[in-house]
């Protein structure tokens, strides 16, 4: 697999180089690592190697290798962890961060956490009643909130249930090997 010459090997387009204990895949254009400081297993972030955050402004063979990239992710996590909900959104808009994407597993026991937290309860007054369908239920928005509240910037995370970080990444490693260059 060959790199761009103008950064360091295993590095996105902002320099970042996540450490080698977390890091899955590599191809030219993108980076797979598991996020640095999330205590959740299987929060994964896909990072360009392509310094843009525009992402029109890629190289067409890093464009054709964004959705199966994404999809071999989501299965993995899907078989290893089967959650509920595997959410991917795009970043990067801040400047001196390359374009990435998050890609985050909300397992059962995630939601059941969030749902036992009376902090985030304040959540449920922010729906307007007339026109929510389940004002208890909760949605996308307000899950990816505590993800990144509890579980990357909390000192005291919650505990996390199934596989290990280490195992999780162990297992995506194998998965994906060999599907890219």
């Amino acid at each position: 697999m060959s790199r761009p010459p103008d950064k360091p090997h295993g590095a996105a387009a902002d320099g970042f180089a996540p450490p080698p204990h977390l890091l899955i895949l590599q191809t030219e254009h993108w980076l797979i690592n598991h996020r640095v400081d999330s205590a959740l297993p299987g929060y994964l972030m896909l990072g360009a190697r392509t310094a843009t955050n525009d992402l029109a402004a890629m190289p067409r063979e890093a464009l054709d290798q964004l959705g199966p990239l994404l999809a071999s992710a989501q299965s993995a996590l899907s078989e290893i962890l089967r959650p509920d909900h595997l959410y991917i959104g795009r970043y990067g808009h801040s400047a001196g961060h390359a374009l990435h994407f998050h890609v985050i597993p909300i397992c059962r026991w995630v939601k059941e956490s969030f749902l036992a937290d009376p902090r985030y309860r304040v959540l449920s007054t922010l729906v307007d009643p007339v026109t929510a369908v389940d004002t208890q239920a909760t949605d996308g928005a307000e899950l990816t909130l505590y993800v990144w509240r509890e579980f990357c910037e909390s000192p005291t995370p919650p505990p996390a249930s199934g596989p290990s970080i280490g195992d999780v990444v162990n297992f995506l490693r194998e998965r994906l090997s060999g599907r890219f260059s």
